[in-house]
Protein backbone atom coordinates (compact mmCIF):
# COMPACT_ATOMS: atom_id res chain seq x y z
CA UNK A 1 0.00 0.00 0.00
CA UNK A 2 1.38 3.42 -1.00
CA UNK A 3 0.04 6.89 -0.33
CA UNK A 4 0.35 10.20 -2.15
CA UNK A 5 1.92 13.10 -0.28
CA UNK A 6 -0.64 15.58 1.10
CA UNK A 7 2.09 18.22 0.80
CA UNK A 8 1.57 18.59 -2.96
CA UNK A 9 -1.11 21.14 -3.79
CA UNK A 10 -3.14 18.73 -5.94
CA UNK A 11 -3.18 15.96 -3.32
CA UNK A 12 -3.95 18.38 -0.47
CA UNK A 13 -7.04 19.71 -2.23
CA UNK A 14 -8.18 16.22 -3.24
CA UNK A 15 -7.93 14.94 0.35
CA UNK A 16 -9.31 17.93 2.24
CA UNK A 17 -11.34 19.78 -0.38
CA UNK A 18 -13.26 17.08 -2.25
CA UNK A 19 -17.04 16.85 -2.20
CA UNK A 20 -16.81 13.81 0.08
CA UNK A 21 -14.25 15.39 2.45
CA UNK A 22 -16.49 17.40 4.79
CA UNK A 23 -16.02 15.11 7.81
CA UNK A 24 -12.26 14.93 7.14
CA UNK A 25 -11.96 18.71 7.00
CA UNK A 26 -14.04 19.21 10.17
CA UNK A 27 -11.78 16.82 12.11
CA UNK A 28 -8.63 18.38 10.65
CA UNK A 29 -9.68 21.95 11.48
CA UNK A 30 -10.85 21.10 14.99
CA UNK A 31 -7.47 19.43 15.60
CA UNK A 32 -5.28 22.26 14.31
CA UNK A 33 -7.36 25.32 15.20
CA UNK A 34 -9.09 24.19 18.40
CA UNK A 35 -6.60 21.61 19.80
CA UNK A 36 -8.94 18.70 19.13
CA UNK A 37 -12.09 20.19 20.67
CA UNK A 38 -15.27 19.63 18.66
CA UNK A 39 -15.99 23.32 18.10
CA UNK A 40 -16.79 23.03 14.38
CA UNK A 41 -19.92 20.95 13.87
CA UNK A 42 -20.58 21.63 10.22
CA UNK A 43 -19.11 23.48 7.25
CA UNK A 44 -19.44 24.06 3.53
CA UNK A 45 -16.44 23.50 1.27
CA UNK A 46 -16.18 26.37 -1.21
CA UNK A 47 -15.28 25.39 -4.78
CA UNK A 48 -14.61 21.72 -3.96
CA UNK A 49 -12.17 19.56 -5.91
CA UNK A 50 -13.72 17.33 -8.56
CA UNK A 51 -11.94 14.43 -10.38
CA UNK A 52 -12.92 16.03 -13.69
CA UNK A 53 -11.16 19.31 -12.94
CA UNK A 54 -8.20 20.25 -15.12
CA UNK A 55 -5.47 21.87 -13.05
CA UNK A 56 -2.54 23.58 -14.72
CA UNK A 57 0.96 23.89 -13.30
CA UNK A 58 0.65 27.56 -14.19
CA UNK A 59 -1.81 27.99 -11.28
CA UNK A 60 -0.07 30.05 -8.61
CA UNK A 61 -1.31 27.83 -5.84
CA UNK A 62 -4.28 25.78 -4.75
CA UNK A 63 -6.01 26.12 -1.42
CA UNK A 64 -9.09 24.88 0.40
CA UNK A 65 -11.76 27.32 1.53
CA UNK A 66 -14.62 26.58 3.88
CA UNK A 67 -17.58 28.39 5.44
CA UNK A 68 -18.13 27.20 9.02
CA UNK A 69 -21.51 26.69 10.66
CA UNK A 70 -21.05 29.91 12.71
CA UNK A 71 -20.44 31.96 9.56
CA UNK A 72 -16.65 32.11 9.91
CA UNK A 73 -14.48 31.70 6.82
CA UNK A 74 -11.38 29.51 6.82
CA UNK A 75 -8.60 29.54 4.22
CA UNK A 76 -6.32 26.48 4.35
CA UNK A 77 -3.10 26.40 2.35
CA UNK A 78 -0.25 23.90 2.06
CA UNK A 79 3.02 25.56 0.98
CA UNK A 80 6.09 23.50 0.08
CA UNK A 81 8.48 26.14 -1.35
CA UNK A 82 9.63 29.11 0.69
CA UNK A 83 9.06 31.79 -1.93
CA UNK A 84 9.81 35.52 -1.50
CA UNK A 85 7.11 37.57 0.25
CA UNK A 86 5.10 34.44 1.04
CA UNK A 87 4.20 35.81 4.48
CA UNK A 88 2.74 38.92 2.80
CA UNK A 89 0.65 36.76 0.50
CA UNK A 90 -0.91 35.04 3.51
CA UNK A 91 -1.88 38.42 5.01
CA UNK A 92 -3.19 39.68 1.64
CA UNK A 93 -5.43 36.65 1.09
CA UNK A 94 -6.70 36.86 4.66
CA UNK A 95 -7.57 40.56 4.43
CA UNK A 96 -9.08 40.17 0.97
CA UNK A 97 -11.36 37.38 2.18
CA UNK A 98 -12.38 39.46 5.20
CA UNK A 99 -13.14 42.58 3.15
CA UNK A 100 -15.01 40.73 0.40
CA UNK A 101 -17.72 39.59 2.81
CA UNK A 102 -19.69 42.83 2.35
CA UNK A 103 -21.38 44.22 -0.70
CA UNK A 104 -21.56 47.95 -1.21
CA UNK A 105 -23.78 49.63 1.39
CA UNK A 106 -23.91 46.73 3.83
CA UNK A 107 -23.14 47.37 7.50
CA UNK A 108 -19.94 46.30 9.26
CA UNK A 109 -21.93 44.19 11.70
CA UNK A 110 -22.25 41.58 8.97
CA UNK A 111 -18.51 40.83 9.14
CA UNK A 112 -17.70 37.30 10.31
CA UNK A 113 -14.29 36.05 11.51
CA UNK A 114 -11.74 34.81 8.98
CA UNK A 115 -9.05 32.26 9.85
CA UNK A 116 -6.00 31.59 7.68
CA UNK A 117 -4.54 28.16 8.42
CA UNK A 118 -1.17 27.75 6.68
CA UNK A 119 0.90 24.55 6.73
CA UNK A 120 4.50 25.01 5.57
CA UNK A 121 7.14 22.44 4.67
CA UNK A 122 9.84 24.88 5.80
CA UNK A 123 10.61 26.86 8.93
CA UNK A 124 9.00 30.29 8.98
CA UNK A 125 9.83 31.56 12.46
CA UNK A 126 13.41 31.40 13.67
CA UNK A 127 12.53 33.23 16.87
CA UNK A 128 10.52 30.31 18.28
CA UNK A 129 11.81 27.07 19.80
CA UNK A 130 12.60 24.19 17.46
CA UNK A 131 9.59 22.25 18.79
CA UNK A 132 7.06 25.14 18.69
CA UNK A 133 5.43 24.00 15.48
CA UNK A 134 2.01 25.70 15.80
CA UNK A 135 1.80 29.50 16.12
CA UNK A 136 -1.38 31.59 16.48
CA UNK A 137 -1.47 35.29 15.58
CA UNK A 138 -4.23 37.76 16.49
CA UNK A 139 -4.45 41.53 17.06
CA UNK A 140 -3.02 42.44 20.47
CA UNK A 141 -2.22 45.67 22.31
CA UNK A 142 1.52 46.27 22.05
CA UNK A 143 2.40 46.84 25.70
CA UNK A 144 -0.30 45.00 27.67
CA UNK A 145 -0.80 42.18 25.12
CA UNK A 146 -4.58 42.05 25.54
CA UNK A 147 -6.53 41.01 22.46
CA UNK A 148 -8.52 43.39 20.29
CA UNK A 149 -12.22 43.14 21.13
CA UNK A 150 -13.25 41.98 17.66
CA UNK A 151 -12.01 38.48 16.85
CA UNK A 152 -12.00 39.38 13.18
CA UNK A 153 -8.90 37.77 11.74
CA UNK A 154 -6.60 34.99 12.91
CA UNK A 155 -3.51 33.45 11.37
CA UNK A 156 -2.36 29.97 12.34
CA UNK A 157 0.89 28.49 11.03
CA UNK A 158 1.95 24.85 11.27
CA UNK A 159 5.66 24.31 10.49
CA UNK A 160 6.10 20.65 9.54
CA UNK A 161 9.93 20.52 9.91
CA UNK A 162 9.58 21.43 13.59
CA UNK A 163 7.19 18.55 14.35
CA UNK A 164 9.42 16.04 16.16
CA UNK A 165 7.19 13.05 16.96
CA UNK A 166 7.50 9.57 15.49
CA UNK A 167 4.54 7.29 14.76
CA UNK A 168 4.73 5.49 18.11
CA UNK A 169 4.92 8.82 19.98
CA UNK A 170 1.63 10.26 18.68
CA UNK A 171 -0.83 11.03 21.45
CA UNK A 172 -3.39 13.68 20.50
CA UNK A 173 -5.55 14.00 17.41
CA UNK A 174 -3.52 17.12 16.58
CA UNK A 175 -0.33 15.03 16.59
CA UNK A 176 -1.92 12.46 14.32
CA UNK A 177 -3.18 14.93 11.73
CA UNK A 178 0.18 16.72 11.55
CA UNK A 179 1.95 13.37 11.20
CA UNK A 180 -0.44 12.41 8.41
CA UNK A 181 0.37 15.55 6.40
CA UNK A 182 4.10 15.25 7.03
CA UNK A 183 4.68 11.51 6.69
CA UNK A 184 1.86 9.78 4.78
CA UNK A 185 4.11 8.71 1.84
CA UNK A 186 6.43 6.84 4.23
CA UNK A 187 3.64 4.52 5.39
CA UNK A 188 3.15 1.04 3.95
CA UNK A 189 -0.13 0.27 5.75
CA UNK A 190 -2.67 2.28 7.74
CA UNK A 191 -1.25 2.21 11.30
CA UNK A 192 -3.58 1.23 14.12
CA UNK A 193 -3.08 4.44 16.08
CA UNK A 194 -4.05 6.52 13.00
CA UNK A 195 -6.97 4.26 12.07
CA UNK A 196 -8.46 5.00 15.51
CA UNK A 197 -9.47 8.36 14.03
CA UNK A 198 -12.01 7.38 11.38
CA UNK A 199 -11.50 10.65 9.46
CA UNK A 200 -7.73 10.04 9.21
CA UNK A 201 -8.39 6.48 8.05
CA UNK A 202 -10.72 7.88 5.38
CA UNK A 203 -8.09 10.46 4.36
CA UNK A 204 -5.50 7.70 3.97
CA UNK A 205 -7.89 5.71 1.80
CA UNK A 206 -8.35 8.78 -0.43
CA UNK A 207 -4.55 9.15 -0.52
CA UNK A 208 -4.06 5.47 -1.44
CA UNK A 209 -2.47 5.33 -4.88
CA UNK A 210 -4.59 2.28 -5.69
CA UNK A 211 -7.75 4.37 -5.42
CA UNK A 212 -6.66 7.09 -7.85
CA UNK A 213 -7.68 7.27 -11.48
CA UNK A 214 -5.05 7.17 -14.22
CA UNK A 215 -5.50 10.90 -14.82
CA UNK A 216 -5.06 11.66 -11.11
CA UNK A 217 -1.94 9.51 -10.90
CA UNK A 218 -0.49 11.40 -13.84
CA UNK A 219 -1.32 14.72 -12.12
CA UNK A 220 0.35 13.58 -8.87
CA UNK A 221 3.54 12.47 -10.62
CA UNK A 222 3.66 15.62 -12.74
CA UNK A 223 3.48 17.86 -9.68
CA UNK A 224 5.99 15.82 -7.70
CA UNK A 225 8.47 16.00 -10.59
CA UNK A 226 7.80 19.72 -10.91
CA UNK A 227 8.79 20.33 -7.27
CA UNK A 228 11.77 17.98 -7.45
CA UNK A 229 13.06 19.73 -10.57
CA UNK A 230 12.85 23.11 -8.88
CA UNK A 231 14.80 21.93 -5.85
CA UNK A 232 17.26 20.03 -8.07
CA UNK A 233 18.07 23.06 -10.17
CA UNK A 234 19.03 25.06 -7.10
CA UNK A 235 21.12 22.20 -5.72
CA UNK A 236 22.89 21.67 -9.07
CA UNK A 237 23.83 25.34 -9.34
CA UNK A 238 25.26 25.29 -5.83
CA UNK A 239 27.25 22.13 -6.52
CA UNK A 240 28.65 23.52 -9.78
CA UNK A 241 29.68 26.69 -8.00
CA UNK A 242 31.45 24.79 -5.23
CA UNK A 243 33.19 22.44 -7.66
CA UNK A 244 34.44 25.21 -9.92
CA UNK A 245 35.51 27.10 -6.83
CA UNK A 246 37.66 24.17 -5.74
CA UNK A 247 39.32 23.93 -9.14
CA UNK A 248 40.06 27.63 -9.27
CA UNK A 249 41.25 27.54 -5.69
CA UNK A 250 43.91 24.97 -6.47
CA UNK A 251 45.37 27.11 -9.25
CA UNK A 252 44.90 30.69 -8.13
CA UNK A 253 44.50 30.60 -4.37
CA UNK A 254 41.66 29.79 -2.07
CA UNK A 255 39.97 33.19 -1.89
CA UNK A 256 40.11 33.94 -5.58
CA UNK A 257 38.90 30.42 -6.36
CA UNK A 258 35.93 30.75 -4.03
CA UNK A 259 34.94 34.07 -5.58
CA UNK A 260 35.20 32.73 -9.10
CA UNK A 261 33.39 29.56 -8.11
CA UNK A 262 30.50 31.56 -6.70
CA UNK A 263 30.39 33.61 -9.88
CA UNK A 264 30.37 30.43 -11.95
CA UNK A 265 27.55 29.07 -9.81
CA UNK A 266 25.66 32.31 -10.30
CA UNK A 267 26.06 32.12 -14.09
CA UNK A 268 24.97 28.50 -14.06
CA UNK A 269 21.87 29.32 -12.07
CA UNK A 270 21.08 32.24 -14.40
CA UNK A 271 21.18 29.86 -17.37
CA UNK A 272 18.93 27.34 -15.61
CA UNK A 273 16.38 29.95 -14.57
CA UNK A 274 16.30 31.71 -17.94
CA UNK A 275 15.83 28.37 -19.68
CA UNK A 276 13.02 27.44 -17.32
CA UNK A 277 11.29 30.78 -17.76
CA UNK A 278 11.50 30.43 -21.54
CA UNK A 279 9.86 26.99 -21.32
CA UNK A 280 7.21 28.20 -18.87
CA UNK A 281 6.06 31.15 -21.00
CA UNK A 282 6.90 29.55 -24.37
CA UNK A 283 8.55 32.81 -25.38
CA UNK A 284 11.85 34.63 -25.31
CA UNK A 285 12.43 36.60 -22.11
CA UNK A 286 12.58 40.38 -22.84
CA UNK A 287 16.06 41.88 -22.73
CA UNK A 288 15.25 44.23 -19.84
CA UNK A 289 14.09 41.33 -17.68
CA UNK A 290 17.16 39.27 -18.64
CA UNK A 291 19.36 42.18 -17.57
CA UNK A 292 17.51 42.43 -14.25
CA UNK A 293 18.00 38.71 -13.63
CA UNK A 294 21.71 38.96 -14.46
CA UNK A 295 22.07 41.62 -11.76
CA UNK A 296 20.58 39.43 -9.02
CA UNK A 297 22.77 37.99 -6.29
CA UNK A 298 23.09 34.22 -5.91
CA UNK A 299 20.69 34.31 -2.96
CA UNK A 300 18.08 36.26 -4.92
CA UNK A 301 18.48 33.88 -7.86
CA UNK A 302 17.65 31.02 -5.51
CA UNK A 303 14.57 32.92 -4.37
CA UNK A 304 13.57 33.50 -7.99
CA UNK A 305 13.94 29.78 -8.69
CA UNK A 306 11.50 29.05 -5.86
CA UNK A 307 9.06 31.71 -7.05
CA UNK A 308 8.77 30.68 -10.71
CA UNK A 309 5.74 28.46 -10.22
CA UNK A 310 3.83 31.45 -8.79
CA UNK A 311 4.16 33.51 -12.00
CA UNK A 312 1.29 33.38 -14.46
CA UNK A 313 2.64 36.04 -16.83
CA UNK A 314 5.79 37.92 -17.80
CA UNK A 315 4.32 40.91 -15.98
CA UNK A 316 4.40 38.90 -12.71
CA UNK A 317 8.05 38.12 -13.39
CA UNK A 318 8.85 41.77 -14.11
CA UNK A 319 7.09 42.89 -10.92
CA UNK A 320 9.05 40.35 -8.89
CA UNK A 321 12.35 41.64 -10.32
CA UNK A 322 11.42 45.24 -9.51
CA UNK A 323 10.44 44.34 -5.94
CA UNK A 324 13.68 42.42 -5.53
CA UNK A 325 15.72 45.45 -6.59
CA UNK A 326 13.93 47.61 -4.03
Amino acid sequence: MRFISPKTDFAFKKIFGSTESKDILISFLNALIYSGKSIIQDLEIIDPYNPGDTISLKDTYLDVKALLNDGSNVIIEMQVLNIPAFEKRVVYNLCKTYGNQLDSGEGYRRFKPVIALTITDFKMFDNTTTTKYINHFVFKEKEKSFEYTDEGITMIFVELPKFPKKLEELETITDKWIYFVKSAPSLEVIPTNLAEIKEIEKALNIANLANLSRKELEEVRKREVFLEDRAGQILLARQEGREEGREEGREEGRQQGIEQGLEAGKLSMQRLILGQLKRKFSAEIPAIIRENIQQLSLEKLENLGRAIDNFSSLEDLSNWCQESEQ
